[in-house]
């Protein structure tokens, strides 16, 4: 038995469990690849500053949760704890917003990493799905990207999670409130890490999960109602497109999310059989993030949705994916001539696209198709001495048992008309 471990808070996906993981991915993808969203996939880290600053020096994810490191020529070098910033530095070194149409739209998957405390559905290296629409300012982009994952959620099956919508405003009327949400933050009994961050983004003082918290912050400024005008149409646009496409939504005063690049439209997708941990995916607007990183004036929109949750909400509801099975077809010969024989035709029927396997290891008929039967196949393929004489193979049935010979030159076909 090995003595290594994975690292605490992590974990490994293996088979059979790692497929209901990849149908995620692809449950997610499918959407986007329908909507003009192109694949994208950056480093695993990136520059310090680029977190620092696109996702905000106030929030817990710098100042707490980042796997920094200093490479051996002094680069200060971050594992990426998210996927926006990310995307967004890849899009502008490639001048991808020069290329003609906007917005941008590019989707990803890969893994992200947080130092935080490790509990279920809550893990220091995770899994995310996300898309991100750069370079256009569009109520009607902000409610795709709502659709799209809100689709994806319910081609998996889900029922039972709920969209969380909200506005927090733009550069023009978020000061105001600002000023407002620190006078009243400034009154409370806090501790000095978050009178601290009151002073430099008092929205995260919002986000504050501690229950010792969020019994203070009853009565405090609501961002809803210090929109300015221009910030309330967009917002109301957003709803009246949801609602157009039947796509149910919970307005949510209190919705501010875990990073500061947001403006505007933010939303969260949440699953209530998920205790603690109910946040499955969420994303925004985030129209100054290309500034604060650089770039040029790049009003964008994109989301981020949780592998590992998204299966834990399907495990919550009692769903089972309908998986393809991972081994269709079972090879097993009977003798030296029949394994050089066989090993041709497994060739030829993976290259018709029929999931096979084949009895390795010279192991006896009693072991081979137990192995056949472990493998989950449907069909097994035996050849011995006799059989090749013959020109046959034997096709068997491994749920019903029955068993026929059939042409060695047609056993694709064969398997083909057997499996439907």
């Amino acid at each position: 038995m090995s003595t290594f471990k994975a690292p605490r808070g992590t974990y490994d996906l293996i088979p059979p469990a790692s497929a209901a993981y990849l149908a995620v991915r692809d449950a997610i993808a499918a959407p986007l690849k329908r909507s003009g969203y192109g694949y994208v996939e950056t480093p695993g880290f990136e520059n310090v500053e680029l977190f620092a600053r696109g996702v905000g020096e106030s929030t817990d994810i710098v100042t707490k949760e980042m796997y920094t490191l200093t490479t051996k020529g002094g680069d200060q070098l971050a594992l990426r704890p998210e996927g926006t910033a990310s995307v967004l530095r890849a899009a502008l070194e490639a001048n991808l917003h020069k290329a003609g149409n906007l917005p941008v739209k590019l989707w990803y998957s890969g893994s992200y990493y947080r130092y935080e405390r490790p509990q279920k559905g809550r893990y220091r290296h995770f899994s995310q799905v996300g898309a991100e629409a750069i370079g256009a300012e569009d109520p009607a982009l902000d409610a795709e990207l709502i659709i799209l994952a809100h689709d994806a959620y319910r081609s998996l099956g889900l029922r039972n999670f709920r969209i969380l919508l909200n506005s927090l405003g733009d550069a023009a009327c978020r000061p105001a409130y600002r000023t407002a949400l620190q006078d009243f933050l400034r009154a409370l009994d806090l501790d000095e890490d978050t009178r601290r961050r009151i002073e430099i983004n008092p929205l995260r003082v919002l986000d504050d999960k501690r229950e010792a918290v969020q019994k203070q912050l009853v009565g405090a400024p609501v961002l809803g109602d210090h929109l300015c005008e221009e910030c309330k149409r967009y917002h109301e646009q957003v709803r009246e497109l949801l609602t157009a496409e039947g796509v149910a939504f919970e307005d949510d005063p209190k919705l501010v999310r875990g990073l500061d690049y947001y403006t505007r439209t933010t939303f969260e997708f949440v699953h209530d059989g998920l205790g603690s941990q109910s946040a499955v995916g969420g994303g925004g607007r985030y129209d100054g993030l290309s500034e604060m990183i650089g770039g040029p004036a790049l009003p964008s929109v994109g989301w981020a949705l949780g592998v590992d949750r998204t299966v834990l909400a399907l495990e919550a509801e009692g769903i089972e994916l309908d998986l393809p099975p991972a081994t269709s077809v079972f090879a097993v010969p009977l003798g030296e001539e029949a394994r050089k024989v066989l090993f041709g035709t497994v060739a030829a029927l993976r290259r018709a696209g029929v999931a096979t396997d084949f009895a390795y290891g010279g192991k006896g008929v009693k072991a081979a198709m137990k192995a056949a039967n472990r493998s989950g196949a449907r069909l097994a393929v035996i050849a011995g001495e006799r059989d090749l004489e013959e020109g046959v193979v034997q096709l068997k049935d491994l749920e019903s048992g029955e068993q026929a010979p059939v042409p060695l030159d047609g056993v694709v076909e064969a398997v083909r008309a057997r499996l439907g």
